[in-house]
């Protein structure tokens, strides 16, 4: 059975491993279909990624088959041949956050394709409540709900109201999924982006007109573009310590500032600036089943065209010699997948 490994930073190998065996209790056995390519695999390849262990089969945003269904507690909400998402977070169920319904963030938190071996291999076992059917969504788009996810906790947590101007900062993937559903919030959008071409993108396909790249003197541009005002909820998607830093002098007083980007070392800020303004700042990480259920529910309504998104494919043999390209901004990469069919 072919699977793809990373071994160390830099050095991504195909190889062959065992087949699984029969699913046990409340145990699922899945064909992997497709595997979204995320900043976490991008940064984990270059050795920057937090929480990531080597060697590593990488691959959290999955479309799978199921092949096999092990003995269950409970009816689940799939049968054998259908299509699923998966829900990549493998929670304790007894710590403090997963007591409070938290289960985003268990002390325990294992991480398909992070913590332990991910999708990047034909076939593997699943816990069985970590499926969820989507029929009418395509099987490309499937593999990209987790992505679209992690935007959509983001502006859960932040609390997003309608008629609030948000500043989305990095139009990555992951920037485009939180400007996406801010948008669906009802917020008025700006995008702020340093790759002009990004930004075009980003504009273009979730019609957003509001925009600009880092520079000199943002707080007082963001003034102008938004009647003047500075935004009262900003997101960080970037994963870039100075846009991070900086983020904090964009924000209006009494407002609040997402970091959904993460980095290797500490986040320091004014603290003057901080208390006089009130901000509140938030951290946002992974996502909950109530975030699944809305991104899935999003995507039935057709109120996200994802298909300009998933600008590069390849197979397992092919992703292993371009997989390094896919990092280099000339490349051109929105959203890659890795097919197994």
């Amino acid at each position: 059975m072919k699977a793809i490994i990373l071994e160390q930073p830099g050095h991504l190998q195909l190889i062959e491993v065992a087949e699984p065996a029969e699913p046990g209790q409340n145990e699922v056995l899945v064909r992997v279909k497709r595997v979204g390519i995320c900043g976490t695999d991008l940064h984990a390849f270059g050795g920057n990624q937090n929480f990531f262990t080597y060697p590593r089969i990488m691959g959290h945003e999955l479309a799978v088959e199921v092949v096999a269904i092990g003995p269950t507690d409970e009816a689940v909400g799939y049968d054998v041949g259908d299509i699923c998402c998966v829900i990549p977070y493998l929670h304790c169920g007894k710590c403090i956050a997963c007591r409070r319904g938290k289960t985003n963030c268990c002390t325990n938190m294992q991480v398909l394709g992070v913590h332990v071996d991910g999708g990047m291999r034909e076939q593997f076992i699943v816990p069985v409540d970590k499926l969820i059917k989507a029929d009418g969504i395509p099987v490309e788009h499937l593999a990209l709900v987790e992505m679209l996810c992690i935007g959509a906790h983001a502006v859960q947590r932040s609390r997003l109201a309608a008629g609030e101007t948000a500043l989305v900062i990095g139009t990555g993937p992951i920037g485009l999924a939180t400007a996406a559903f801010a948008k669906a919030a009802g917020a008025d959008v700006i995008l702020m982006e340093v790759n002009q071409g990004r930004l075009d993108f980003a504009k273009t396909t979730l019609g957003v007109e509001k925009s600009l790249q880092p520079g000199e003197g943002v707080a007082e541009k963001l003034i102008q573009i938004n009647n003047g005002d500075l935004p009262t909820t900003v997101f960080d998607c970037t994963g870039s310590a100075n846009s991070m830093h900086a983020a904090f002098d964009y924000v209006a007083h009494g407002g609040s500032l997402v970091l959904v980007g993460h980095i290797k070392g500490d986040i320091t800020f004014s603290d003057p600036h901080f208390h006089s303004h009130e901000l509140t700042l938030i951290a946002s990480r992974n996502a909950t089943r109530a975030d699944f259920d809305w991104v899935i529910d999003t995507l039935r309504k057709g109120e996200i065209n994802l298909a300009p998104w998933i600008t590069h494919m390849a197979s397992p043999e092919e992703m292993v010699d371009v997989f390094a390209s896919w990092r280099k901004p000339e490349t051109g990469v929105v959203k890659a997948m890795l097919t197994f069919d």
